[in-house]
């Protein structure tokens, strides 16, 4: 009777782990870190946020650097 207890237990165990049954992952997004904003840049406000633009897009400042965001 004992190794029948310690075998459902196991079974439990390794069985019942987990209730997820499907996972999907994200693929990365390429993020373009410019260091330097150019000369010609302009600041401009966008909802209360500060956003900086040059080149037809806007970029937000980081620790790293600038990013390219959507606004």
């Amino acid at each position: 009777m004992r190794p029948f207890i310690i075998l459902i237990s196991a079974f439990l165990l390794f069985n019942l782990s987990s209730c997820a049954t499907h996972v999907t992952r994200r693929p990365v997004a390429k993020v373009t870190v410019v260091e330097t904003p150019p000369r010609h840049y302009k600041i401009v406000t966008v909802k209360g946020k500060r956003y900086y633009f040059w080149n037809g897009k806007h970029y937000k400042k980081t620790r790293r650097g600038f990013v390219v965001v959507r606004v």
